[in-house]
């Protein structure tokens, strides 16, 4: 068994990351991974990653639900019509990541969405590589953090004017929206999810 995935106590072998957090299984286990669509629902994991820049997805995966109370369930009509009270009384927020900049580029990506030509899912999923699931061996397999592909869709949303959408965020986000099958070989849900 490589080091990438474990046997949990429920007899299914996974990835190792979600380690024994309940929340974690879960979400490795029915959203990992799985391929998104939709715009609201894309805006959301847009902005969740951008708030996780320099933080463990667990931090923000506990917050969620408060994320989706703060910020309207990330409808990006009501997002982008916040304003500056609004960004004053997340700030004193404590259930989500009281962070003036990453609030402020939520809302302002918001408005961005709203002006774009193409749908935001659309421009997104523009950027997939040709294969999702790469055949490599369980020794070789190691998990990336930048890509080529994530490098353009950072370069085509920076240009329109999105922040915190750097290269390394962008690929959490295409692992996270089933763009890429970065399941561990082994891990039982990298072949539920096989091209």
């Amino acid at each position: 068994m490589s080091g990438h995935v474990t046997k949990y106590e429920d007899g299914l072998t996974r990835c190792r990351w979600p380690q024994n957090d309940e929340l974690y299984i879960h979400y490795h286990d029915t959203e990992w991974g799985v391929p998104l669509t939709g715009d609201d629902a894309m805006f959301e994991r847009v902005a969740l990653e951008g708030f996780q820049a320099g933080l463990s997805w667990i931090t923000i995966l506990r917050r969620r639900e408060n994320f989706r109370k703060a910020f309207k369930n990330f409808e990006i009509a009501k997002v982008a019509h916040m304003n500056d009270n609004d960004v004053e009384k997340l700030m004193e927020n404590e259930g989500i990541i009281r962070n003036r900049a990453k609030i402020s580029s939520t809302i302002a990506n918001a408005k961005l969405t709203l002006k774009l030509e193409d749908s935001l899912s659309e421009i997104i999923w523009s950027h997939a590589p040709k294969v999702r699931t790469k055949k490599v061996s369980a020794e070789k397999f190691e998990f990336a953090a930048i890509t080529p592909e994530s490098e353009a869709l950072s370069k085509t949303l920076r240009k329109l004017g999105f922040s915190f959408v750097g290269p390394t965020t962008m690929y959490a986000l295409m692992q996270s929206i089933g763009m890429v099958n970065d399941h561990a070989p082994g891990c039982f849900r990298r072949n539920q999810l096989q091209d």
